[in-house]
Parts: structure tokens; sequence; C-alpha cells
């Protein structure tokens, strides 16, 4: 073969092997006869099709023989996104202009969006024509004030169109949800055995951990199996009234998985996406009413009680504009709930709250309780009425066998692993404890592997306002590897102390 035929042959699928997220990636030679006669460039955005099947990709340029001249080396999510195989034929192209984008541009500028216009973004958020940039530019036009509650309203129900949505036969279909930022609080699980063992419909989709030592999903996968696909989560919630699986795999508002993926490490938060984000999911979900967990801490993700009742307000108002009852609840957020954090040590949390242990935690009960409560009388439009039954269902081990129930039919019950290597890490001196850094706290956890070491994370040994002696434990760390540990266990020593003492 010549070299020119050799350079214009087709360019075919190779399994790179890398994993880039939601991002899709192609890899190809920067002087393959694609990139030469369509002037691809580093980080461009190209058109990538296999038969009928096509998907939007950065490219990056490999400049060395780690792919032949006629391969393109596909990520992960390409990969499958394009269904192909080893060898299949590619084509390529430069993608149609992103005409949607000019709304953003307006945005930036001050203009208020339409409804239609958001529907435009958020279409083509899911088709994927968006890069990181111009989401990232997205994002920074609806953070702090710049969105009015209209285009918050405007945009969920954008987010809600362009993805799935869950019908269900009950006329009232509960969901409890928590904005997050406040580790341990692993109130979910409970409050589902509570709600479906007293008769109310309760299908929960959780998600995940993305920056957190874990997510609902991640405990519960501890437990029970929860990758379960739609057919199979309608047979648990047939069956028992309930569910507590991953959503990651139904497309329940899929613009906010993309959204979030690049708003976390923004690290900023807007009230406005925060709003779309949650009551997208909720409505996609199929729920009527939804009660939502707003904790409050000076390193919680709300940190003042104004700005939680700006956020509150605009939950209710949004959700009443959308047809969603909601009900939002200002609760603590100054220090963790419960004594793990990490997967399987929150699961331990869990199972001895509802198992009625006398060594449960009893701020974890306390808070599940209160919510389950709230879920019940807005479920049956009682306000107030729903503690003493959430109580009773709770100590007489209803909830207890209706949670051993969901997971049997989940796919049956698993033992949360125990992670090979603890440590304590002990108080200096004599003091009070006078904060707790949720934030910090987090970090030592994830650092020591949490939550993709489901085993790791820590628990929690004194709390805000106690007295401890020299030498008494604070925290102990669980880690699956010594390098994990060490690691972990080198920025809690340092800056990343969670615990702020002070003097008797």
């Amino acid at each position: 073969m010549s070299e020119h035929s050799a350079q214009d042959a087709a360019i075919k699928a190779h399994r790179m092997g890398i994993d880039t997220y939601q991002e899709p990636v192609v890899f190809m030679r920067a002087d393959c006869h694609v990139c030469r006669s369509e002037g691809f460039q580093v980080q461009a955005r190209v058109k990538v099709s296999a038969g009928q099947r096509s998907l939007i990709a950065t490219l990056n340029v490999v400049i060395d023989d780690l792919l032949a001249i006629d391969q393109a080396g596909l990520s992960e999510i390409a990969w499958r996104g394009l269904a192909v195989e080893e060898g299949t034929e590619l084509a390529f192209a430069h993608p149609e202009p992103l005409r949607s984008f000019s709304n953003v541009r307006r945005k930036i500028y001050g203009a208020e969006l339409e409804a239609t216009e958001y529907l435009d973004i958020v279409r083509d958020i899911v088709a994927g024509r968006y890069s990181p940039i111009e989401l990232a530019a997205f994002l920074t036009t609806c953070a702090g004030a710049r969105m009015s509650l209209q285009e918050a309203v405007s945009l969920t129900r954008a987010m809600v169109d362009t993805g799935s949505t869950l019908k269900w036969p009950a006329d009232v279909v509960v969901d409890k949800h928590c904005i997050g930022g406040l580790p341990g609080n692993r109130t979910t699980p409970i409050v589902v055995a509570i709600v479906a063992a007293a008769g109310l419909t309760m299908p929960k989709t959780s998600s995940r951990a993305i920056t957190s030592p874990a997510g609902t999903a991640d405990v519960m996968e501890t437990l029970t199996p929860v990758a379960l696909d739609l057919a199979a989560m309608r047979r648990v919630v047939e069956r028992e009234g309930g569910c507590i699986v991953w959503g990651g795999a139904m497309d329940l508002s899929p613009a906010d998985d993309i959204l979030i993926r690049v708003e976390r490490p923004l690290d900023f938060d807007s009230d406005g996406q925060l709003v779309a984000s949650v009551l997208s999911k909720k409505i996609a979900a199929g729920s009527t009413h939804v009660v939502i967990d707003v904790p409050v801490g000076a390193t919680a993700k709300v940190r003042t009680p104004e700005a939680a009742r700006g956020l509150i307000n605009k939950l209710i108002v949004a959700g009443s504009a959308m047809g969603l009852d909601v009900r939002a609840v200002q609760t603590q957020g100054t220090e963790p709930v419960g004594v793990g954090i990490g997967p399987a040590l929150e699961a331990k949390d869990v199972v001895a709250v509802l198992n009625g242990d006398k060594a449960a935690p009893r701020d974890l009960r306390d808070r599940a309780l209160r919510l389950a409560a709230e879920t019940l009388s807005l479920g049956r439009n009682a306000y107030g009425t729903g503690l003493a039954e959430a109580a009773r269902i709770l100590d007489s081990g209803e909830a207890w066998r209706k949670f051993q129930a969901i997971c049997e039919a989940q796919g049956g019950h698993r033992t949360p692993p125990v992670a090979p290597f603890t440590r304590d890490f002990i108080a200096p001196a004599e003091g009070r404890i006078a904060a707790i850094d949720n934030r910090k706290l987090a970090r030592v956890a994830k650092l020591a592997g949490a939550p993709v070491s489901l085993a790791a994370g820590l628990e929690i040994r004194a709390r805000t306002g106690e007295v401890v002696a020299k030498g008494q434990p604070l925290f102990t760390l669980h880690a699956q590897t010594p390098g994990e540990m060490a690691y972990a266990a080198e920025y809690a020593e340092g800056q990343g102390a969670p615990f702020q003492l002070e003097p008797l």
C-alpha cells in the first residue's frame, strides 16, 4: 500500500480503556489524513459517527505511535455511546454550529431568558454539543442572583422535558431529598422503610457520591444491589411500596448529571441551578410530594439561616409552579450526623437505627424520625401528625422488617465490608470541642479511600461541646491499604485537622 493510500485509509475504532467520566473523548494522530484535511486541532469538538450512531467528542491529539495512523482511540463513554467493536470504521465531521449558545451569551450580558431559550440550551447539553468550557460559561451565568425564580422554573421544566419521566399508579408518590454538605447524614434508607411500612408509595432513586465520602446509593450497595433497571425497580415498588436504587441508569433529568460534572469543580453554589437540579430529578422520578432536608451550618452547603430561608422559598414556589408539593425543613448542619462516614460505616449506623440497637446513634434516629414524620404528614395532607406514627413503626420493628423485605426484593442482603486497617486520632490536649469542620472531616474520609473503597472512612468518637482528656480518641480512621491510611493521616495531622479544641 502506498504512503498516500495508507494515510487516506478508513479510520478504525480502537478502545483506549480510558475513563473520561461523562465526556466523550476521541484520540487521533496529528498526522492522520482526517486531522490534516479537516483542520482538527487539539480540544476541537468533533462529530464521530459509526453507522446510524453519532456523538460529539473532544479531540485529544497523539503525537507518537500510541495509535496507528488509521486508528481513532475512543474513551469508555464514547465507546459505549457508539456501540462499536474493535476495528469498526468511523466517520468524522465538524459539528453543526451551536446556535443555542447565543442565548448563553445574552444571559452573560444580563438578559432574562425565556422558557424556549432554556429548552434549546438544555437540549444541546443533553445531546453532548456543549464543551466543558461552554458548560462552565452557562453555569456561571446562573450563579449568584443572576437567575430569576421564573428562570429557575423554566430551567427545571427544560431538564424534565429532555429526559425520561416515571409514572406510578398511586395518586400520591412521596420522596425525600437532602441538599447535602453534611457527612454521615444517611437518613434516606430509614425514612423509606418507615414510610413504605406506613403504606405510602416511595420509589426512591438515589445518587452515588461525586465529591462526598458516600452517597445513598453507595451506602445501600453495601447492603443490597442498587443498579436495577426500570422493570426491576417497578417490581420492587409493586411488591413492597418502596425501593432505594441508583438512579444513574434511568435517564432521569440527564442534563443535571452533565451540569453537576462541571459545577462541582467550580465550587460555587447557585440557588436557581440547585432548585432546577433537585426538582427536575424529583419530578422525573414521578414524585408528587417531596420533603427536602436543608442542613445549615458554617461548614455545610447552606451556611446561614437567612440563606436557608431564601432557598426554601424558591424550592416551594418553583415546586408549586411545576405541580409538585414541596415541604423544606431547615435542620442542624454544624456537625456530622451519626457515627460513621463512608459507605460501609454509614450502613452500619442505618442498620443499628432500624433494628433498635441500643448503641445506635441518637442524632441519626431523631433526624430520620423527623423527616419521616414530615413525609407522612405531607403525603396525607395532615400536617403535624406523623411523628408518633413514625416512632411507633420504627420502635415496633415494622420499619426494620420492611427494610429487609425491600433488600430481599432488590436482590438479597449483603454484609458490609470491614476495613483491615484502623487508627485512632487522639486529642493532643485536654479541652472542649469548639467545632467540627464538616468539609475537612469529609476530605479525611475521602483520602482514606471512600467511597471507592467501600469499607474506608472514619468513625466519630467525640462531639461538639464535649470535654475531652488528653489522649482521648476524637475519631477512628478506616482504610483498605496502608498507603491510603498514611495519606489520610498526613492531612488529618496537618492543616486538615477537623476538630477544633479550646482550652478549659
